[in-house]
């Protein structure tokens, strides 16, 4: 699949918030002020389609869309890419950065170290 652009990733995210939407429904979830035009998001959901992200049911010249991938399913594509572009594949080099960037508090490093000792 293709990688969204940081625009077709915020949009993405309404549509697995609504599940199933119209340009309308999505352009209400925007807060931005002013708002994006129609066309504009409506753009958005056809690249969206093009691209595998969205499928969609026509009702005339109406479209309602809804994700053809799962939210769970992108996070994993996106973390492997991220893993094999900045990490070379190795999740140990990328926990190793948090730590040490302070991105992990003490209590979320509990939490880690339980989850992996559930695994063992």
């Amino acid at each position: 699949m293709d990688e969204l652009t940081k625009v077709e990733e915020r949009i993405m995210l309404i549509f697995w918030k609504l599940k199933k939407a119209f340009v309308k429904d999505v352009l209400a979830e925007i807060p931005d002020k002013p708002k994006p035009p129609y066309n504009t998001i409506s753009s958005v959901a056809r690249i969206l389609a093009s691209k595998g992200y969205l499928k969609y049911n026509t009702y005339g010249k109406t479209y309602e869309y809804y994700p053809a991938i799962s939210q769970a399913d992108y996070r994993k594509i996106k973390l492997k890419k991220m893993l094999s572009g900045y990490f070379s594949d190795s999740p140990s080099s990328l926990l190793s950065f948090m730590v040490n960037e302070n991105k992990l508090s003490k209590k979320e490093i509990e939490k880690m170290k339980e989850i992996i000792d559930q695994i063992k």
